[in-house]
Parts: C-alpha cells; structure tokens; sequence
C-alpha cells in the first residue's frame, strides 16, 4: 500500500511558471506519485528532440539488435552468448521518472531471473524463426502474462538514459534549477534531485511527446482493436495467428503465443498490427482520460469552489467524521450541480475507469483538508485499482472512505468487507461508503442498503452510505 501525501509538481518545488514549463516541451512530473504515463518505444524514433529521435532511437536498436546477435550465436541456455544475453536484459530498476503503477511510488520494477529466462526463450524462439527485427521486443507483454506496460518503459529508460540524462540536464539548467551529480553505469550525470524520499534519487525529466497511455499494445483487445481498422492487417492476423478477437481468458492468450511462435509470417503480421495507428503521443491538452485532472483540481477547487468549514471544540472522533462528512457533501454537490461530472466519462457512454474518480475525490478532499489541519491518505492497491481514503488527526481519529461506481460488479461485497474492517476498530475510526452512478446500477443499490439496515437492526456497526449521481447534466441553457 502506498501513500500520497502532500503531492507536488516538478514546477511547483523549484518555482518555475507554469506556464513556462509546459512551453518546454517537457512532462512536468508529480515528484511523489507516478503518474500513468509511459514511455513507448515506438515514439521516440518520432520525437521532436534531435537527441531523442536520432541518439536515444539509435542506442535502443542497437541494443537489441545486439541481443538478437547472441541469441542467434547461442547453442543451449547458460552458454556463454546465452549469459551475455542475460546480463543485457537485467534491467535494474531506474527511479526517477515519476511514471508508472506506482500510485503513490516513484519506483520501478526489475527484472528478475525467472522473468528473464522466459523472456530470453521467447526471443529465442522468435529469433529462430528469422525474424531480427529489434522491435520484436516489444511484443513481449503480449506474449508473456506479467510483462506489462510500466516494464517496457522501464526497459526503454534504462536502455536511453544518457540521453534522458543530458535531455533533463538541458531543460533544468534552462530554468536556473539546482544539480547533483548522479552516478549511472559507470558514468556522472548533473541532475535535479526529488526532495520528496527517503533516499536520494534523481529527477528524470521525459519529454511529452514519446509518452502515451500504453507504450505498446499491452492486451490482445488492443491488437484486435488495431487491425479491425485495416483489413489486410485483419486479413493476416486471422490467417496466422487465429481470432484474437474472441480471446479473453489466460488459456486464450496462451494459445495465442504459440501459434505467434509458430511461423515468421506469425510474428510479422503481429509486429504489423501493433504499429497500426502507432506514433500519437498523449493529448496532454484534452486529456481524454483525465489522468492528470486531479492535479489541476488540487490547485484549484478551493479557490474556484470556496468552503469553508467551520471546526468548534477539540480534535476527536466525531469532530473529523463531521468534517468529513461536510467534505462528502461538497464533493457531492461539485459532482451534481457544479459540472465536475463530466470529468468521470470518457465520452457520452463510456465512463472512465474507477480510479479517475478516486483521483477527484482526492483532490478536492487535500483541499479542503489542508484548511482544516487533516491528514488525508490514499491507500491505493495498484493491483485492483482500489483505493481507501483515509483521514485522521492521530490514532484515535480515523475516518474511512471509500468511492466505487456503480459499475463495479464487486460494490456490494466491497460494502461487506468495509462493514468487516470497521467492525474491528469501531471505537477508533468511523466509515463512509460512496457509490458514484453512471449507469448499470441495477439492484446494487438496494443490495447494499438491505447490507446496512440489517446491520443497524441487529446493533452491529454500520458505515454511511452516499450515492452520487454521476451523470452529466445539461447546460442551464439547455434546459426546459
């Protein structure tokens, strides 16, 4: 579980204008939270910076056209072109870059031995077939269960780091930010440091245009997605390979694999389809996920949508679930009556995930903790997306909050398991249960108040339940 306390943007600690910070072209990174941004591989041979596109792009094809060499000189695994392909794939995690999973980390993750084993077979076995393209690693989190995302722009940051390096020491130096010097792989780098851990590590500045959203195509739904808009790409796909748009449990994608690891003309036409519609950074302007809305909100909403919250008497208990629950209401009443709503959606039909509207919540929560001498800590599980909320002043003065959407097909359990922890500690923590509707409520709903009036009937503790309509209304002017 981590924490995000206190977040702050790159600009803000080494007061640089904003404004005049995005002019750079550079990604102003959160220093204590990863944001879910990645770089894709395939990007930077198309970055506008000259260092990216033409020094970064050529060290990464080099780099795995080198590995491509020793796996094609290796006779056996553990042989001595075998172990060199190893040692090049040991990528060690490079903290800095403030991208990922994390939620509340700014750390990566390495790669271990077993990863790298079957990683090395599968590249092994593609090689074989004769294909030598480099970019064949970029298949791997397709072909391989755990290799996500977050492990490919890993592998890629490591790989370029000299020149993200001199990249982030070109734009810190612009705007009069203080260095340290850093040791990499035998070499010094000046860099800014993050003030934000407990250990000293650098801050990797990463320009915007080789981030996207996913770096490659990181599920089988997004090949499928892919070659649907190009029929000769579809054609190939379901001659070599087979119906990947029909593959949706573990057994399917494994099968997938082999029949991938079958033929060159299998892994060609998979390397084709991944590169459809490729070469599109994330829209920082529109923001179509909203993964960075919660940090304009955090600058904002207590200045656009001013509370005030009026504390009487000393910190215990029920003084901060009152608190809390004046913070519940005016999230409620943001959601319903001031347009923060459309935040939640995609587009009309299509809300986001559930992990945006965790996000919101925190932002305007920080806010109006801020004024009101509360700690707030989201404790964001990166493998479910969940994410409690939790707000205290000392032990003996804890609230817990949880936000879900009516979407969620597990809601009326997660109601359960909130009723199970606060059971446990009820004299020292009360808890609220928010369910935002989009759509597909159902009867959740009436599930969980039947949950939460048996409970009050036989004397057990209950939680607060609030449901939020979520939807997006329509302008004043529009109205009848």
């Amino acid at each position: 579980m981590g924490k995000i306390l206190n977040p702050i943007l790159f600009s803000d600690y080494f007061n640089i204008d904003l404004n005049n910070f995005e002019s750079c072209g550079a990604f102003n990174p959160t220093l204590n939270v990863d944001t879910r941004l990645f770089i894709d591989p395939l990007l930077i041979e198309r970055s506008s910076i000259n260092l990216i596109s033409d020094r970064a792009s050529r060290r990464m094809t080099e780099y795995f056209e080198d590995i491509i060499t020793l796996l094609k000189a290796s006779s056996s695994i553990g042989d001595l072109s075998w172990r060199e392909a190893d040692r090049r794939m040991n990528f060690r995690e490079v903290p800095g870059t403030c991208l990922g999973y994390g939620a509340a980390s700014i750390r990566g993750s390495a790669f271990g031995n077993s990863l790298r084993s079957r990683l090395l077979i599968t590249a092994k076995k593609i090689v074989e077939l004769g294909v030598e393209d480099p970019r064949l690693f970029i298949l791997l989190p397709l072909l391989e269960y755990d290799v996500g995302p977050d492990r490919i722009s890993d592998m890629v940051t490591r790989i370029i780091f000299p020149e993200l390096a001199e990249y982030t020491f070109d734009i810190a130096n612009n705007f009069d930010v203080p260095m340290e010097e850093y040791k990499f792989d035998g070499n010094t780098y000046s860099m800014p440091s993050n003030p934000t851990g407990p250990d000293r590590i650098p801050v990797i500045l990463i320009p915007k245009d080789v981030l996207s959203k996913l770096p490659v195509a990181s599920d089988w739904s997004e090949v499928a997605d892919a070659a649907c808009r190009n029929a000769e790409i579809r054609q190939r796909v379901n001659r070599y390979i087979g119906n990947i748009w029909q593959s949706k449990y573990r057994k399917d994608k494994e099968k997938l694999k082999q029949n991938v690891l079958s033929s060159r003309e299998s892994v060609e036409s998979l390397l084709s389809a991944i590169q459809i519609d490729r070469g599109k950074p994330y829209n920082f302007g529109s923001d179509p996920e909203s993964i960075l809305v919660w940090r304009f909100l955090l600058k904002t909403v207590a200045k656009d949508f001013p509370f005030q919250i009026k504390q009487e008497g000393e910190y215990n208990l029920d003084l901060v679930a009152a608190i809390v629950g004046k913070i519940n209401e005016q999230f409620t009443f943001l959601i319903e009556d001031r347009g923060l709503a459309k935040l939640l959606w995609r587009d009309r039909h299509d809300p986001h995930h559930e992990r945006v509207s965790q996000m919101i919540y925190f932002a305007v929560a920080d806010s109006y903790c801020k004024a009101n001498d509360l700690d707030i800590t989201p404790e964001a599980d990166t493998g479910t997306g969940a994410v409690d909320f939790k707000f205290s002043h000392g032990y003996d003065s804890r609230v817990l909050v949880e936000i879900k959407l009516s979407t969620n097909q597990n809601i009326v359990d997660g109601y359960e398991k909130q009723l199970s922890a606060y059971a446990k500690s009820e004299r020292t923590m009360r808890a609220t249960y928010i369910v935002i509707d989009v759509g597909r409520m159902g009867t959740k709903d009436q599930k969980i108040l039947k949950i939460r009036d048996g409970n009050r009937a036989s004397g057990k503790p209950t939680s607060d339940i609030i449901f939020v309509d979520g939807s997006v209304k329509p302008s004043a002017s529009k109205r009848k």
